[in-house]
């Protein structure tokens, strides 16, 4: 048996591998909460003194929730995103420990996750000031759901009571999309036209990037002669810093077109990037650079570009939309211009054309309306009149 020791914010974590399961995977045990690093480590010896002379560990009969959250945590770590290992470690922390923690994992029930998500909407928020959103409490949600699949496939669990839960539905009211008009986004791409990164949200605009992917480009993804972008990693954080890693799914891994204005901006800010470089002493571009990168060659911080991004919107005068809102913007404008939604799926790269449908339905039932009228108009305009 082996023991590990880890620091968990202001607490400290042990981790100790307590022998085989029944089907011959690793089994560990994890318990935090301990305020020095030598009452970890204490515990962790006891746990493992009581448990040498036969080698095989009984679990408690009474685990609680927070507990198992935290081996189920460890469990996933080389498994998941570092950022999404990193999305569980704060739901966990900041929602589900303090609401369920405490309670038995053998008496959690549906009805106590129903409540918990009711509560998270009223009052969910940290600061006191409401709750949280919809979409965060289905990552809550998930996020448990996930956890008890886990406990069910250890045998910890007979079933998953998450499975008979009611999170709040997807696309819950309140959950509009904000978009711009075209004329909107014309104003907004003249007003930051002598902006550093103005390449960078005409690219947005024109492409419907994700702010991630975005950031993630280097300029050899960049084929300014074929006209094209292959998006090949992008960016993430992890505890605030940045990472790169690919794209989440192979739909997310694409080659998108690019128009004529837009490769014509790109290659005036290659000019740009080329000077700024050689003003500061550094050497001159690779491929391998970043095409949006601070002046030093590190990356853009994602939440420092969104809030660059909000600065610049509130200057000039129009509608509060976030980076992400223009992704919906180019989406919407392109099916409002008659694009096949099948190509404006691949171009977001969404996994289905069923998805980008369902996402921007307020596009399609206008589109309806105008295929009403356009059929109408065929079928009565060659009608022959009446006798």
């Amino acid at each position: 048996m082996k023991e590990h020791i880890r620091q968990r914010g202001k607490t400290w974590t042990y981790v100790v591998d307590v022998g085989r399961r029944e089907d011959g995977r690793r089994w560990q045990v994890t318990k935090g909460g301990f305020k020095t690093q030598r009452a970890a480590r204490a515990a962790a010896r006891k746990l493992l003194v009581s448990n040498e002379e036969s080698g095989i560990y009984t679990p408690p009969a009474k685990e609680r929730v927070g507990p198992f959250l935290e081996r189920w945590l460890d469990s996933v770590r080389a498994t998941v995103r570092p950022s999404t290992h990193a999305m569980y470690e704060t739901l966990v922390e900041k929602q589900l420990v303090p609401a369920i923690g405490n309670v038995e994992l053998q008496r959690l029930t549906a009805s106590r996750l129903n409540g918990m998500y009711a509560d998270l909407l009223a009052n969910g928020r940290r600061d006191g000031k409401g709750g949280l959103s919809p979409e965060t409490v289905r990552k809550v949600h998930i996020t448990i759901r996930k956890a008890l699949n886990a406990a069910v496939k250890w045998g910890d669990l007979r079933r998953n009571v998450a499975d008979d839960a009611d999170p709040p539905p997807k696309g819950q009211a309140g959950a509009k999309l904000r978009t711009w008009t075209a004329g909107e986004l014309a104003h907004f791409l003249d007003f930051v036209r002598g902006d550093r990164l103005y390449a960078a949200y005409l690219l947005l605009a024109t492409t419907g990037l994700r702010r991630g992917e975005l950031l993630g480009v280097r300029r050899g993804d960049l084929d300014l002669e074929a006209g094209r972008l292959s998006l090949v990693q992008t960016v993430i954080t992890v505890n605030y810093e940045v990472k790169f890693s690919a794209p989440k799914t192979a739909r997310g891994r694409r080659s998108v077109a690019l128009d004529a204005t837009t490769i014509a901006t790109l290659r005036e800010h290659r000019t740009r990037q080329v000077a700024e470089r050689t003003a500061l002493g550094l050497p001159w571009p690779s491929a391998d650079d970043l095409a949006f990168a601070r002046p030093d060659r590190a990356p853009i911080h994602p939440d420092g570009f969104s809030n660059r991004f909000d600065r610049l919107v509130a200057g000039s005068g129009l509608p509060r939309i976030t980076v992400h809102d223009l992704r919906h913007t180019h989406a919407t404008l392109a099916l409002q211009a008659g694009v096949n939604p099948k190509v404006v799926s691949e171009r977001l790269g969404h996994a289905t054309v069923g998805i980008t449908l369902d996402t921007y339905s307020h596009v399609g039932a206008v589109l309806e309306e105008e295929a009403a009228e356009r059929v109408a108009s065929l079928v009565f305009q060659g009608a022959e009149p009446a006798r």
